[in-house]
């Protein structure tokens, strides 16, 4: 399967109206991106949707990994919820990859409250490194 970017995937691409829109900072093998959730992220009332912050943290382990130009999928990912985020609280990914093999790539995220560095969730990925064809 060739991967390829059209700026619609929903958690960076800048053409999805739905999507998050993330944008990614990479400097010294790690990577970065800033997030405030809105109303419309929620689940439980208040409470940003679990799935958008597991959307938040895989992006972020798959940009870490394009970022020193490889194309992975994830094959694998594990997130440990520590606390709720809530609406309008402003949060900074971070990701980095922890073990390079010849097929499968181990990356580490984790979401943070930007005010005071506590942990909103965790992950753990598996990441498959894609061979595009030509």
């Amino acid at each position: 399967m060739k991967l390829e970017d059209d700026s619609w995937c929903f958690a960076c691409g800048k053409k999805n109206e739905c999507g998050l829109k993330l944008s990614f900072q990479y400097s010294e093998g790690k990577l970065t991106s800033e997030f405030t959730p809105s109303k419309s992220h929620q689940g439980y009332k208040g409470i940003t949707h679990g799935g958008i912050i597991t959307t938040i943290l895989d992006e972020a382990m798959i940009q870490a990994a394009i970022a020193e130009g490889i194309m992975p999928v994830t094959a694998e990912i594990n997130v440990k919820f520590k606390r709720p985020l809530t609406a309008g609280e402003e949060t900074i990914a971070e990701a980095e990859i922890v073990k390079k093999g010849s097929r499968l790539i181990e990356a580490h995220s984790r979401l943070i409250r930007k005010n005071d560095g506590v942990v909103i969730a965790e992950a753990d990925a598996k990441l498959l490194i894609s061979k595009n064809p030509a």
